[in-house]
């Protein structure tokens, strides 16, 4: 049995029955700590739309937790940059995302913003 902390709560029974994967990843996604990492993922995915493709080169959505968003930028300058934009960032994340998911947005600075994603 897999010791991680992850699976100390698992409820549901182990069997040695067939179980289609449509099913499993539907119960996955039903389940907070893997529900959490969709909006970031979307972010990821979509983050050239959400910030044009310019800062999206230079820039990464790095995890959105309680409201915030943390988008890592590659310099001071596009830090700087993202910082001017972060009312308009987070307009177009939360439209991006069909909610209200992104409260505020911060913004650090690390060479390789995709780093980790």
């Amino acid at each position: 049995m897999p010791s991680s902390k992850g699976w100390r709560g698992r409820r549901d029974e182990r069997t040695m029955q067939d179980t289609p994967i449509g099913e499993v990843v539907d119960g996955l996604l039903r389940e907070r700590t893997f529900a959490r990492g969709l909006p970031i993922g979307r972010l990821a995915t979509e983050w050239e739309a959400v910030v044009g493709p310019r800062l999206a080169s230079e820039s990464a959505p790095v995890s959105l937790e309680g409201g915030v968003l943390v988008v890592a930028a590659s310099s001071g300058p596009w830090g700087a940059q993202a910082r001017f934009l972060a009312r308009e960032i987070l307009n177009r994340a939360n439209r991006s995302l069909g909610s209200d998911l992104v409260r505020t947005v911060q913004i650090v600075v690390r060479p390789e913003p995709r780093k980790g994603l």
